[in-house]
């Protein structure tokens, strides 16, 4: 199943505007686990799902907290909680304020991350 179209477009919009990335240099997009991911220094920081819902890499630590919000569950890749991710249920992300909060979470966590080895 193919990524949700409009939703990339808009996490798109907002990494645009985050005043400390440059996106041409700083963001790749690939596409992985059925969405569209956007990474930053090699890492995947948040994705475009195929339901409009919306894939985000968190700091394990902060997950707990993160869980307890309205629309918001583990991230189940092969039957299994993938720990460090969640994702974002449509409804969660309709608002663009919303969608630049959990793409700031995604951010955040990839950038307490060393870049991967060629990846700026």
């Amino acid at each position: 199943m193919a990524y949700d179209v409009e939703l990339a477009d808009r996490i798109r919009d907002v990494l645009e505007t985050t005043d400390d990335l440059d996106v041409p240099s700083e963001v790749v997009e690939k596409q992985m686990f059925g969405g569209l991911g956007f990474l930053v220094g090699g890492h995947m920081a948040v994705a475009a799902g195929s339901r409009g819902d919306l894939m985000m890499r968190v700091d394990p630590d902060r997950a707990g907290a993160l869980l307890a919000e309205r629309h918001v569950e583990p991230m189940v890749m092969g039957g299994r909680p993938a720990e460090g991710w969640l994702r974002v249920a449509a409804e969660g992300c309709l608002e663009v304020d919303d969608l630049r909060r959990w793409v700031d979470v995604g951010l955040e966590r990839v950038r307490q991350l060393p870049p991967k080895p060629g990846k700026g």
